[in-house]
């Protein structure tokens, strides 16, 4: 890791902050005092929902989610300083976030057609082809980001968004790890080749991870929806995927196997290097509600940050994650839990790396 260049300023402005009161505080990620030159963890909030194929509304992931989280309690026993080590959001982009209603628009306009014409016309396929485009620019955009706070020595974490969005940053890591792995948390396989014509789209993440050949492990916990391509393409593949399914994992458990033991067979599919990739509807659906493909079935909050503090007690070392899928509804409750999430997320790295 680089020198660290915000060391005395971070802690001068730990020495000046009252960690009971975070929540009185309008400015920062958790109501942290932190700016990204002093935190160790910095967080990229990318607001882009074009490609999402149901329910609308997790572009604005992150805000809700920055405003949920000054009412967090800092203190969790994961590693009770451990916002010391910094975490900070950059600025909310408002320029993607504005693309990203244009671009859902013409994504819609193109679903429409496809849904009822046995011939696509030039214009939708103009619109395809615009969504595509605007898609890479958004990955080359998070790419650049990403680069340049690793270069600065921060561990990033991405929040979304839809779940395509932190292919940019994987694409950086692998210019940084020559090998390392994901662990994908969500309901989801995501290996869909250009689901519906999107190359980027929220569904089909994993596959575009899986050419990037850095990644050596593609580690997925919670699935419970995926179609036969994503099964084939799973077995076609069964050196470098290994899917916990959600049905695997409860037939364990119900037939007397415990968590722990759940826990264990998954760690021992991971690599020493780990990004962890967790879509919120991986957990139940009523902790999400409103995101925009909830599945029955799933994790409790508590089942994964065991199994990510387990994980890191077995050595694994985590170099980034993204938290993705998080869309507000109507109410506070789904930023709320997205939060802890997110939280829990920057504890388990900063654990993770000794910071």
């Amino acid at each position: 890791m680089a020198p660290d260049k915000g060391k005395a300023i971070r802690e001068a402005k730990i020495a000046e902050f009252n960690p009971n009161e975070n929540g009185l505080r309008e400015t920062g990620i958790f109501g942290l005092p932190f700016g990204e030159d002093e935190s160790l963890i910095v967080l990229l909030p990318v607001p882009w929902e074009a490609t999402v194929s149901y329910a609308e509304g997790t572009a604005h992931g992150p805000e809700a989610i920055l405003k949920a989280s000054r009412q967090i309690d800092l203190y969790d026993e994961i590693l009770t300083g451990g916002w010391k080590a910094g975490i900070a959001m950059k600025e909310i982009s408002e320029t993607w976030h504005e693309a990203s209603h244009d671009y859902r628009a013409r994504a819609k306009m193109y679903f429409q057609e496809i849904g009822s014409e046995e011939v696509i016309s030039p214009q939708a396929l103009e619109n395809l082809k615009a969504v595509n485009l605007a898609s890479e620019t958004l990955n080359k955009w998070v790419a650049s980001e990403t680069e340049s706070l690793l270069n600065d020595g921060k561990i990033v974490g991405i929040v979304g968004g839809e779940h395509s969005v932190p292919l940019g940053y994987m694409q950086t890591l692998a210019k940084k790890y020559p090998s390392f792995g994901i662990l994908q948390i969500d309901a989801h396989a995501d290996l869909r080749k250009a689901y519906e014509g999107f190359e980027y789209s929220h569904a089909s993440i994993m596959y575009n991870a899986m050419q990037i050949q850095q990644i050596s492990k593609l580690v997925q916990v919670g699935i419970r929806d995926f179609c036969t391509e994503e099964a084939e393409f799973t077995e076609s593949n069964k050196e470098r995927i290994k899917a916990f399914t959600d049905y695997s994992i409860k037939r364990k458990l119900f037939s007397g196997s415990t968590w722990d033991d759940v826990c264990n067979e998954i760690i021992a599919s991971l690599p020493e290097y780990i990004y962890i990739s967790y879509d919120i509807d991986g957990l139940q659906p009523w902790l999400c509600p409103n995101t925009g493909t909830p599945v029955p079935g799933g994790l409790l909050l508590e089942e994964t940050t065991y199994l990510i503090e387990k994980a890191i007690t077995a050595g694994k070392k985590i170099i980034g994650f993204d938290l993705c899928e998080v869309a507000p509804g109507d109410g506070e409750w789904d930023g709320n839990v997205g939060c802890r999430v997110l939280y829990k997320l920057c504890l388990l790295t900063a654990k993770s790396n000794r910071l």
